[in-house]
């Protein structure tokens, strides 16, 4: 049933993309696209924790068959990441422009993440891999909600086809030995290889799917490219296309390369954790910077992925020294924490787009969330999820990332051992980080006071944030339930069902009870009974008299808008501690009368400097302004200019030929 549903949504992504190209009938295709969602979340629902079966595709490629099959990991990834997209989707994007060009991009986003979750052939997961890179880009482009999208659209392909330039050397590496592009073949081909080849091979593959991921450098072409667009898009592109790449990655680290051999140093496994862990932390710096509600998730899914990938090194790490339990822990904690990433992201997203709706903005700066309670609630449950805050999705994956982290005692190299330890140093000034930032989220951008809200928040903006909250809260508390889907899936890869062994009833456990255990299941029924005890002192004092007082305003009338917390005000500590990183600038024009005694107009200017941009991107987009320069004379229109070239070439070409 699984494969046919996931045929189904094939099916129904074609059929949007084609109904887009008419340029009509935008709802239809938004329609078409959901219900291809909901087709592949019910075909992850039925089909774990087993595969699918495979499918021969009817059109060979590159001379080979290409076989199409999803392990329950893709299913898992798979199916959380189309749970936002089936909201996005059907809401579509907020902009009046383009919708029919959105829906065409979102079709191609979503049938490329497909491919790269099931196809079985190098050719072809590099076709699906640009689809998704070019769905993006369109959905993007055609919502014109930023006038310099262009701009940051191009350098986001750049960046990605700078990935997948090192996805085509890593599988052309792998299928030179064997003369074939099937994954099968990938095994034997990467173990022929000397294992400095194979650490290469490792690396190229960090570098073509963390593309995606926003691993460092990488992270900087996010907030450009997700500022530019809808939080429909941001949702489609962190929450399916994100897992996506992960899963990719995963597959080509713990499928195609074998373990490090016997006594090797296992350099690919500690720079896979050592790049996670610093991508996360200069993420969620950047993150906590931000005022616009897109940029700043941009910057926390980066924050996210680089996490699992941090957990994905980790296994890496257990299993070069045949830890298989551990290695298994590690690889799980990482389906996990972008399962519940997946649902919170998308909350927030869609909540970006209900107070865009309504405010004009997608500044942060206050709400109309009042309006109604359900999408306060859900906008809430993935902000906790996402600060891991009990008893969310996120709590339980972070709790477990930690779990794992510090079970690198296990390890009998010492390397190994201190890399974990800063790890886990790294990663919880990550989530230190990280609950700042969403505090301001919606502290400031959800029950903040705005006094230029211009319409209500919409009903089906609340329910889709409502019900995308609920379903992270029901993740994280149903958490013993869920791991039995990933049996097979841990089965397979490590020996052992080690997600059974992650919970005992209903305590959460890493391996074993003896080591730690908590139970977001109970957390549930005890939270609201420990939330009795305020309740009581609230009542208790309402038997004697409250006197209430204005806050002191300098002796003026007190003005709430104008006293009210923003969210530059909110970061700006943290901005002067980490100025190191920061590198804050801060511009202010002042622009007086003729006389020059009283100001106008006063303009302020703040931003951070980016780290990556002046040392590796913007010297090569210097090269390649003066390369153009030079190369400007081809056009200058002279007729016996053009004459002189062709006249050239032809004495080229009989010279070769003669030769």
């Amino acid at each position: 049933m699984a494969s046919g549903m996931l045929v189904l949504s094939f099916v129904l992504w074609v059929a949007a993309a084609l109904v887009a190209l008419f340029g009509r009938w935008a709802a239809l295709g938004r329609a078409l696209l959901a219900a291809g969602a909901l087709s592949g979340v019910i075909a992850a629902i039925v089909g774990l924790p087993d595969p699918t079966s495979t499918a021969v595709l009817p059109l060979p490629l590159a001379g080979e068959t290409v076989a199409f099959r999803l392990e329950p990991e893709a299913l898992w990834l798979f199916g959380f990441g189309l749970a936002p997209a089936l909201f996005a989707c059907a809401l579509g994007s907020p902009s009046h422009y383009g919708r029919s060009g959105w829906s065409f991009g979102a079709a191609l986003s979503l049938l490329g993440a497909l491919g790269v979750f099931g196809l079985q052939n190098g050719a072809a997961l590099l076709v699906a891999w640009e689809a998704m890179s070019l769905g993006g880009a369109i959905m993007i482009l055609s919502e014109r909600l930023d006038s310099a999208r262009g701009s940051t659209v191009l350098f986001m392909l750049a960046l990605l086809e700078v990935g997948a330039v090192g996805l085509i050397l890593a599988v052309a590496i792998l299928g030179l030995g064997t003369s074939s592009l099937d994954f099968a073949s990938f095994v034997g081909g990467a173990a022929a290889l000397r294992s400095t080849t194979q650490i290469g091979v490792g690396l190229l593959m960090l570098v073509g799917f963390g593309a995606k991921l926003g691993l460092l450098p990488f992270y900087e072409w996010f907030p450009g490219a997700y500022g530019s667009g809808s939080g429909a898009s941001g949702a489609i592109l962190s929450g399916v296309v994100l897992n996506a790449a992960f899963f990719g990655l995963s597959r080509g680290l713990f499928e195609w390369l074998p373990p490090a051999p016997e006594g090797a140093f296992p350099l690919l496994a500690i720079i896979v954790v050592v790049v996670g862990t610093v991508s996360a932390i200069l993420t969620i710096l950047y993150a906590f910077q931000e005022d616009d509600w897109r940029r700043l998730l941009s910057f926390s899914s980066a924050e996210n992925a680089s996490i699992a990938v941090a957990a994905l090194g980790a296994a890496l790490l257990f299993r070069s020294y045949d830890l298989q339990e551990l290695a298994g822990l590690a690889w799980t904690v990482s389906l996990l924490h972008l399962a519940g990433h997946a649902l919170a992201k998308g909350s927030l997203f869609l909540t970006a787009d209900g107070l865009g709706r309504a405010t004009g903005s997608y500044a942060i700066t206050g709400s109309s969330a009042g309006n109604y309670w359900l999408f306060g609630i859900g906008a809430l449950l993935g902000a906790m999820s996402l600060s891991a805050m009990p008893p969310t999705a996120g709590f339980v994956s972070e709790w477990f990332v930690f779990q794992t982290v510090f079970q690198g005692f296990h390890l009998p190299n010492l390397a190994g051992r201190l890399v974990l330890a800063l790890a886990g140093a790294g990663l919880a000034l990550t989530a230190a980080i990280a609950f700042a930032t969403f505090v301001k989220v919606f502290g400031i951008g959800v029950l903040g006071r705005d006094v230029n809200r211009n319409a209500p928040i919409s009903r089906f903006y609340s329910g889709a944030v409502g019900f995308l909250g609920v379903a992270v809260l029901l993740l994280g508390v149903g958490m013993p339930v869920w791991l039995t889907a990933l049996d097979v899936a841990t089965a397979r890869h490590f020996g052992a069902a080690v997600a059974s062994q992650m919970h005992a009833g209903a305590l959460l456990v890493p391996l074993t009870a003896k080591f730690a255990f908590i139970s977001p299941s109970l957390l549930i029924i005890v939270m609201p009974l420990l939330a009795l005890m305020p309740v009581a002192l609230i009542l208790i004092s309402g038997r004697h008299r409250l006197r209430r007082s204005p806050v002191w305003y300098g002796g003026l009338s007190p003005d709430p808008a104008s006293a009210a917390t923003t969210a530059l005000a909110f970061s700006n500590a943290m901005r002067t501690f980490y100025s190191f990183v920061y590198r804050p600038t801060a511009v202010t024009e002042r622009e007086a009368d003729a006389r020059g005694y009283f100001v106008r107009r006063l303009a302020f200017e703040h931003d951070v400097a980016p780290i990556f941009g002046p040392l590796l991107f913007q010297p090569a987009v210097r090269s390649i302004n003066a390369i153009a320069g030079k190369l400007r004379s081809l056009q200058s229109g002279h007729l016996n200019f053009y004459l002189g070239l062709i006249g050239l070439l032809l004495v080229l070409v009989l010279g070769l030929t003669l030769a």
